[in-house]
């Protein structure tokens, strides 16, 4: 566990001991694969389970009564799915697997026993959670207040980052499996308008998203562009040691 993308991103808050470890992998007992497009939870969903995205991507979102959908955030590798919703016993969002994706399904039994055993660990937890609500203001901040090219430019600095904390690229070159029409739900744009920014910012030598690949031909203009502070990402620790 000690490189797993769960443990790498845990330990930015806290220096996991043997023990915690060894609490986190106890989790992963119950491994299951889904393929891409097929909901593992559906808004409204009782009684369900939590899970450890251990592969893949997967993208939360709410739908709409005429079938319009806001994608409200993408997991990568180490983040949990559906965590708030088994403590509200009831889901508020669905989530569907973006690509092909193995997942550890976790009882809310079993988490709350393995916070009991190691409170360091449910602290850290508590960390996780935090800093997905953070992303989440920094999104409403895109959609409201950004305009098209700086929502794009500022989504990407941000998704850079997160997969460089949990050793799945550089936050300045990474793979990436979304479409145009995930960038478009999550971002409040047309699919056509998408084509239309990557382009703008490819011109101005920004960014480059091409065969599954996100550049950033100039990070710093970037970052400028957009004012990117990842001070939300809270990615300099760990903070307990």
């Amino acid at each position: 566990m000690t490189d797993s993308p769960l443990s790498r991103k845990l330990a930015t808050f806290v220096a996991l001991s043997d023990t915690e470890l060894a609490v986190l992998d106890s989790l992963h007992k119950r491994r299951r694969i889904f393929v891409a497009g097929r909901d593992l939870v559906l808004q409204g969903q009782t009684e369900q389970a939590a899970y450890i995205l251990c592969s893949g991507w997967a993208c939360s979102n709410k739908l709409l009564q005429d079938g319009q959908r806001q994608i409200v955030d993408f997991q990568i590798p180490g983040d949990f799915l559906g965590l708030r919703s088994v403590l509200l016993h009831i889901s508020d969002h669905s989530i569907e697997p973006v690509t092909d994706i193995e997942v550890t399904e976790i009882l809310a039994s079993d988490l709350l026993d393995a916070f009991a055993h190691t409170p360091r660990l449910a602290t850290a937890v508590l960390w996780a959670a935090s800093r997905d609500e953070a992303m989440v203001v920094e999104h409403l901040v895109d959609v409201g207040r950004r305009n098209a090219a700086e929502r794009m430019a500022h989504f990407l600095l941000e998704l850079g980052a997160r997969l460089s904390l949990v050793g799945m690229g550089e936050k300045a070159s990474f793979a990436c499996p979304l479409t145009q029409y995930h960038l478009a739900d999550a971002l409040g744009l047309s699919a056509v308008h998408i084509n239309r920014v990557l382009r703008q910012l490819r011109e101005a030598g920004m960014v480059t998203f091409r065969d599954g690949r996100v550049t950033f031909d100039n990070y710093e203009k970037a970052c400028a562009f957009t004012q990117f502070d990842p001070t939300y990402l809270d990615q300099h620790g760990p903070l307990l040691k």
